[in-house]
């Protein structure tokens, strides 16, 4: 049947209307933990923390849900950060040498979920500065910064430099006070002779303001020399002539004594004395075994902060607590960046009295409870460390019923056992003002360690909540003490014995002692509280929900996707090896059968329809149907080519050799050149191929739209199953709907199968003399076999009903939680292969309709996901909508089943091609994708669904309005655009007309206006059109005798 283009239409006012009410893209929140932190600052007053990150950004924290982000115009790193206390101001250090000045300023008001939302704030850079040098290196290293000091009076900040001068910037204003500048010529003429012999004092490594005196700031030299220096008299007031290399200095709250920490381990104590200039010996030095730098926080009696010593412990990041007789050494898996504690800012008190400790470190942060015996750790409820084991894979649940989710939280608290700690968490500054969540939303990350762990990502703060192992199914090297599940085994649990008293703190563990514990592919129903999980050695785990601790044996089940093939030798890692005696499992998901692929190779897809009791699973090498609930395996196909050898190498092999790679890539060029020449006689499109290279010759008409070459057969790992897919429709004819199995491959191949599924369908149990259930096993019969003709990989199948509605998850329409499928229409399947979207009828497989974005800049579709879209003006509104993100990292909306272009959005670098594979849809329009190994960033397409930070902070000082900015994202940074309704971009794609879903155009079998002035490119692609038509119809009468066969372009 021949197909002609429509005349373009112009566009609808209406509809343009309803798309703005439906789609905005916009990236709100970044989810996880700073990628590469650099420095850290707190506000005690207003209990708000910085951290810096070597790209130049600053994100501020309080409460969970109160976040502000900001990102330097210079992609530099940030060396330090100080909070003017009270103001909501800080300043940030670049390793460029430039101080800039941020403030929180008052954001226009927003209406969110049909509330004004006023008071909102966010942070702004209001002013930079850079120390003005003299031309030469040996000038501008003098003038680098190495420390600041923000006096109390927060009008005035000291520099220290590395040429020993010490320069006053005027705050706010950020202006140089050249009359209180103190160069190192100043101090040495005041030194005594025997001490200054002619050294430099070198840098200055530390300022310190007098704790009672305002004006007093001690200057602490590399060298050793400490000066007490008074601001207002412009001279030395006392010189402590220390000797040995200094790090750091803290002064105690009398102000009669301050402690110096030194190159050696150790750190002194010094009196501040009147009328005594010259101050030659502190009045006491320690080294209790050595630390890199000294944290002193005076409480009752004493306490006292430090690293390990250099020489003996350099391979171990470490930090010591010591009071009284208590004394432990902190442990960590990743570098200690900076720390502080929280403590009272009260003068009048006596001591500090820290309430606890807060490290950064470069992978994580922990929280010490100093006010708890044997002080534990906190549970953050933010900044957790998501590539604590790499990310490998992602699943998100949205609406997640109650009670589901109170049987998660509770698991997660056993988990806790008795580390859980009571204390509450420090860094409480701000107020969230974003409204409550409607629903439960779940992310759970699967990783390289064989652990599933489970977020709330409900809100702003991406909060743990519960991490499943599925080691222990298995006989692994793993040490049990790592596991988290058993407190008993917990080193925070236990008094070590050894000297010092190390304690392993925080959850950073990036190594896995068995790569093929790795998850690969997770599936969760929220009904059935079932989840199936799939990792790199073939080993897919069914698990049920318990709230009781269970010892138990895990039934295994061997499945073979060779089906016995000859000639395939699988050269890859062996399987995993199940334990043979009953395991523990804690309360949580617990295994309830593996079924284990051979040969173990990586599972590519999973499909779980807990209504059937059935899952399916694909690797390289085919897939296969398993009745869980029977214990029974269903379906073993293979779907390997003769060439596909790479397909049995394995992903952790090694045996691949260069010479090999290199002989397939020569043979399939050559293979490709030889094709093309017998094309010229033999096949029906060598038509369209011959147009296509006299139209590429003409350089004044460049073409819209590229032809889509076919794939060779032959290409390695053609056989991978790249989707699955259940669905109750029509398969075998138009009256009789069913059960049915989809998989979709690396060749454009398409596999349908109709299912006999015990009690589902009617008398279907009866047929079979009344037998009951679980004596009638389930049955899986070949339906249909389709070949895309341009053999492209197939992302995504779905099935749609007769209203061209996605069909509902498992349970929803039998328990009236969804609006019952149509089946009383015809339904269609949406097939989208990395080339092209195309819908077909059912049972017949007719094509209806099609789009081809490669033939727009060479994009190749890489997630597909059917989103709901609600409406902003309408609350009874919504649109289903077919969302596909490609290689170039851009959103590409279409409605179905129509496949009409509607908006487009740059989302993602192209370059990014991590944050590309990463990306996991949300049903309500959002998404989440990895922006580096430890953090997620959160979007939104929707218009009406948004999750952004929403907070306010109490001031000590009026808020200045300013034009709304991005708040929560590093917009700059990513090359975010603005989302653009999207012209007709070819002449090849499904017909446009801007009319409402629910209008009788929106079918696609319409009347086809031919008429109108026809381009080059229209005669070409009516030329395609033309042929392929030709060529499938005789496709189709060549299969007319073979059912199961059907060829697709």
């Amino acid at each position: 049947m021949m197909k002609f283009r429509f005349r373009r239409q112009g566009t609808d006012p209406q509809r343009e209307k309803i798309k703005q009410e439906l789609f905005a893209f916009n990236k709100t929140v970044e989810h996880g933990f700073p990628h590469q932190p650099s420095a850290l600052a707190f506000d005690p007053k207003l209990q708000l923390m910085a951290i810096g990150t070597k790209s130049g950004a600053i994100k501020v924290y309080g409460a969970p849900g109160v976040e502000f982000t900001g990102l330097h115009k210079d992609t530099t790193a940030v060396t330090q950060i100080h909070f003017l206390p009270g103001q909501g101001r800080l300043l940030s250090l670049l390793d460029d040498n430039t101080i800039h000045l941020w403030e929180l300023v008052a954001g226009t008001p927003r209406d969110v979920g049909g509330v004004k939302r006023e008071g909102v704030i966010c942070l702004q850079e209001v002013g930079s500065y850079s120390l003005p040098g003299r031309p030469g290196i040996e000038s501008c290293s003098a003038t680098r910064v190495t420390v600041l000091l923000l006096l109390r009076s927060c009008d005035l900040l000291c520099i220290g430099t590395e040429g020993g001068g010490v320069y006053f910037l005027e705050l706010p204003r950020l202006s140089l006070k050249d009359s209180q500048t103190l160069l190192q010529d100043q101090v040495t003429q005041s030194l005594p002779d025997d001490y200054r012999c002619g050294k430099s004092l070198g840098p200055v490594e530390s300022l310190q303001e007098h704790p009672q005196q305002s004006g007093k700031i001690l200057i602490g030299y590399s060298r050793g020399l400490v000066v007490l220096w008074d601001l207002s008299a412009r001279h030395a007031e006392q010189l402590f002539l220390g000797k040995q290399q200094l790090e750091s200095l803290v002064w105690e709250r009398s102000g009669n004594l301050f402690v110096s920490s030194h190159n050696d381990g150790g750190y002194s104590v010094w009196a501040v004395t009147n009328g005594n200039t010259y101050n030659h010996q502190p009045v006491s030095s320690t080294i209790p075994y050595g630390e890199k730098c000294i944290y002193n926080r005076q409480t009752h009696p004493h306490t006292h902060i430090g690293g390990m010593p250099r020489a003996s412990y350099g391979d171990r990041h470490c930090l010591t607590i010591q009071q009284d007789k208590d004394h432990v050494t902190l442990d960590f898996t990743s570098r200690v960046i900076d720390f502080f504690t929280v403590h009272s800012i009260e003068q009048e008190n006596e001591y500090d009295d820290p309430s606890a400790l807060v490290v950064l470190l470069e992978e994580e942060l922990v929280v010490i409870d100093l006010q708890t015996p044997g002080w534990p750790t906190l549970p953050t409820p933010y900044l957790a460390p998501l590539h604590s084991s790499a990310i490998t894979c992602s699943f998100h649940i949205s609406s997640v019923p109650p009670k589901l989710w109170e049987r998660l939280v509770n698991a997660g608290r056993a988990q806790q056992g008795r580390q859980h700690v009571h204390g509450s968490w420090p860094i409480c500054g701000g107020k969230n003002l974003a409204p409550q969540p409607k629903q439960q939303e779940l992310l759970l990350t699967g990783h390289e360690d064989g652990t599933v762990r489970f977020w709330d990502a409900s809100g702003v703060a991406l909060t743990p909540l519960y991490k499943l192992s599925t080691a222990n199914v298995f006989h692994t090297d793993c040490d049990p003490s790592d596991d988290p599940q058993d407190p008993s085994d917990d080193p925070d649990m236990q008094q070590e014995e050894e000297w010092p008293p190390f304690r392993k703190v925080g959850c950073f563990d990036p190594y896995s002692d068995d790569p093929r514990l790795g998850i690969q592919k997770i599936s969760l129903c929220k009904y059935s509280n079932k989840l199936v999980v799939a990792g790199t050695a073939g080993q897919v785990i069914v698990l049920g929900l318990s709230d009781e601790r269970s010892d138990h044996l895990v039934d295994v089940s061997v499945v073979d996707l060779l089906q016995d093939r000859e000639g395939f030798t699988w050269k890859g890692h062996d399987r995993l090896e199940p334990r043979l005696k009953p395991a523990p499992f804690p309360p949580g998901f617990q295994p309830l059968v593996l079924v284990q692929c051979l040969p173990p190779a990586s599972v590519t897809a999973v499909a779980l329809h807990a209504e059937w009791n059935l899952i399916s699973f694909g690797t390289s090498h085919g897939f296969g149907l398993f009745d869980y609930h029977r214990r029974n395996a269903v379906l073993a196909r293979c779907t390997l080519h003769p060439n596909d050898s790479l397909a049995m190498e394995g992903p952790l092999s090694r045996v691949k050799s260069l010479k090999k790679s290199l002989r397939q890539s020569f043979r399939r060029i050559r293979k490709s050149r030889v094709s093309g020449k017998k094309r010229t006689i033999t096949t029906p499109t060598s038509k369209v191929q011959e147009a296509n290279a006299a139209l590429a010759e003409q350089e004044d008409v460049a073409p819209v739209q590229r032809r889509i070459e076919p794939r060779s057969a032959d290409d390695s790992l053609s056989g991978v199953v790249r989707c699955l897919c259940f669905a109750d429709t029509f398969l075998r004819d138009g009256t009789h709907h069913g059960p049915t199995l989809w998989a979709g491959t690396n060749s454009g191949s398409v596999y349908a199968y109709a299912l006999e599924v015990p009690g589902v369908g009617s008398g279907r149990v009866c047929e079979r003399g009344g037998a009951g259930e679980s004596s009638v096993c389930v049955e899986a019969v070949l339906g249909k076999e389709i070949q895309l003709m341009h053999r492209a990989p197939v992302v995504s199948i779905s099935v749609l009903d007769g209203r061209g509605k996605p069909l509902p998850d498992p349970y929803e329409a039998s328990q009236d939680l969804a609006i019952a499928p149509d089946m009383t229409n015809a339904h269609s399947v949406l097939i989208a292969s990395e080339e092209q979207l195309k819908v077909f009828s059912l049972p017949k497989v007719s094509a209806k309709t099609k789009f081809k974005l490669t033939a727009h800049e060479g994009c190749r579709v890489r997630k597909v996901a059917l989103v709901v879209f609600g409406s902003t003006a309408q609350e009874d509104y919504s649109e289903h909508t077919l969302v596909c993100l490609t290689n170039l990292g851009d959103m590409h909306l279409f409605n179905i089943p129509a496949l009409r272009p509607q908006v487009r959005y740059d989302c993602i670098r192209k370059e990014d091609i991590s944050g590309i594979a990463s990306c996991v849809f949300t049903k309500n329009g959002q998404g989440f994708y990895l922006i580096s190994p430890s953090e997620y960033e959160r979007f939104s397409l929707s218009a009406k669904v948004l999750t952004e930070p929403l907070c306010s902070v109490q001031l000590d000082r009026p808020l200045e309005p300013t034009p709304p900015q991005a708040n929560g994202t590093h917009k700059n940074q990513m090359g975010q655009a603005e989302g653009q309704t999207e012209e007709p971009p070819s002449a090849l794609s499904s017909p446009i007309l801007d009319t409402p879903l629910d209008s009788p155009l929106s079918c696609a079998d319409l009347t086809l206006d031919s008429t109108g002035e026809l381009t080059v490119e229209d005669v070409r692609d009516f030329l395609t059109t033309v042929d392929e038509a030709e060529n499938n119809l005789k496709n189709i009468k060549e299969e007319e005798g073979r059912s199961t066969g059907i060829l697709i372009n």
